[in-house]
């Protein structure tokens, strides 16, 4: 097995396994797995001084969809962080298999300060759309997982104008797919990765204005009004928006169906910034990046010639888009308190409890780059272009419900957002994590369940000291 990272491993083909009359190989699902876990790997005196120690509680595994992406890997993180075990999927469309090594050591970073240990760690390289291989992975870890948070999603807005398709297929059909699977587990908490984009154009709700989004005396409404939860969702501008509505739809119906799930909705606005380690940050693999504040990294480190600002004749004081933009941290630890509300009972079950995640602050698109140029000291060559097709002039959340219910709020500011993803610039997809100087990979026998006593999957620790000091078996290659 290699990876992007540059590790590899051999890993013995495992046997397959019986399931409802059709025989499922284990193989891609253990070749596909890294964990964070050393606990089936004998320790010796040389080396568990070494090794980051982690954390066997009996606390649930929360099962991560799209653990890598930008928001998952934050959240992943978080999670760690505060003493949740993860079991993290992705299939790496869109994000990178390093970024899992990052978040151990940002996790091992956080731990050696704080004192304690970290919570287990796992990780499947595969497609929660895939039946079969998150069958084989629910077969090993249903009956520990306490919980689930949905981010795997396609999620760029211009791409879906052009193929709505494969938004409806995998943001629709997969998550019908994995809902089918959870139920059928008996999984039933599930926090879904929602977006503003479900309010449509907010301004519609108290006036006709054009697709202008400005009021009749040319002040946007989303600046006196802030979006709420109880606000009428107009109809998405875009194939991604309406994926995000229908998911919501498909959500509450299931939880009205039957009240023993629990479900949350978190409708995040514009999330921007990194993990102040720099460890993280928000690097897709696309090539192709529309969302604002990595767009002007490629302008500043001379990747991408301008950046283009669509419209400067929105009814907005400056003339540019008004955003919500809050740092992902601070959306990560947002999917915390949703879990602890669904805990202690403040979200009841039975039906969709949809929360806005936002600052609460507006900033136009031109206030992020003074910001970001502030910081940088540094200018930012753009250029005004037309409006893009499934723009809203203003978008601003407003937070009361998430602060009241949840005691959550955005802590962060504009510019400390800005300061963070400049400590990391300029992100690369082959970035080295700096926390240790050697990364292995090892195979080892999971032996986590009777039925797959005999698969193995691959372990991934770190450690400063040579190979040959540490404890392995025979069946070892390191590349």
């Amino acid at each position: 097995m290699a990876d992007d990272s540059g590790l590899a491993a051999v890993v013995l083909p495992p046997p397959s396994i019986s399931v409802n009359s059709s025989t499922v190989s284990l193989a891609s699902l253990a070749s596909s797995s890294v964990s964070s876990s050393l606990s089936s790997v004998p320790s010796s005196p040389a080396s568990t001084a070494a090794l980051p120690s982690v954390s066997f509680s009996a606390s649930p595994f929360i099962l991560v969809t799209g653990a890598l992406g930008f928001i998952g890997s934050h959240t992943t993180l978080e999670l760690l962080k505060a003493g949740h075990p993860v079991l993290c999927v992705d299939n790496l469309t869109n994000s990178f298999r390093h970024v899992f090594d990052s978040i151990l050591c940002a996790a091992h970073d956080h731990f050696a300060l704080v004192g304690g240990c970290c919570p287990a760690a796992e990780l499947y390289c595969i497609d929660y759309s895939d039946e079969p291989a998150m069958r084989a992975l629910l077969d090993v870890h249903a009956p520990a997982i306490g919980g689930v948070i949905h981010f795997a999603a396609c999620k760029q807005v211009e791409e879906s104008l052009l193929n709505p398709l494969k938004y409806y297929r995998n943001n629709i059909a997969g998550l019908i797919t994995l809902l089918t699977l959870l139920d059928e587990y008996e999984i039933r908490f599930f926090v879904f990765s929602s977006s503003a984009t479900v309010y449509g154009d907010s301004n519609n709700n108290n006036n006709n204005s054009s697709s202008s989004s400005s009021s009749g005396n040319g002040k946007m409404v989303s600046e006196d009004k802030p979006i709420k939860e109880t606000d009428p969702l107009n109809p998405p501008l875009n194939p991604y928006g309406r994926t995000k509505a229908m998911g919501e739809d498909i959500l509450a119906d299931l939880a009205q169906s039957n009240p023993s799930w629990t479900v949350v909705a978190l409708r995040y606005f514009n999330p921007i910034g990194c993990d102040p380690s720099a460890l993280l940050g928000e690097n897709p693999r696309t090539p192709t990046v529309s969302n604002l504040l990595p767009v002007a990294l490629r302008v500043l480190d001379g990747r991408q010639s301008e950046l283009h600002i669509f419209g400067n004749d929105w009814a907005t004081p400056d003339g540019t888009p008004i955003r919500d933009f809050v740092h992902v941290s601070d959306i990560a630890v947002g999917h915390l308190a949703a879990l602890a509300g669904a805990r202690d009972g403040r979200i009841a079950p039975g039906s969709l409890r949809t929360f806005n995640l936002g600052s609460g602050r507006a900033h136009s698109v031109l206030d992020l780059l003074d910001a970001l140029e502030s910081v940088t000291q540094k200018p930012i060559r753009r250029r005004v272009v037309g409006r893009r097709p499934g723009d809203v002039g203003a978008s601003v959340a407003c937070v009361d419900r998430a602060r009241d219910q949840l005691g959550w709020k955005a802590e962060r500011s504009l510019r400390e957002a800005c300061e963070d993803v400049w400590r990391g610039a300029p992100p690369t997809n082959n970035a080295n994590v700096p926390l240790l100087p050697c990364s292995y990979v090892i195979c080892r026998q999971k032996g986590a369940s009777p039925i797959v006593a005999e698969t193995w999957p691959v372990a991934s620790f770190y450690s400063p000291i040579p190979f040959a000091a540490l404890p392995h078996t025979t069946d070892t290659a390191i590349a």
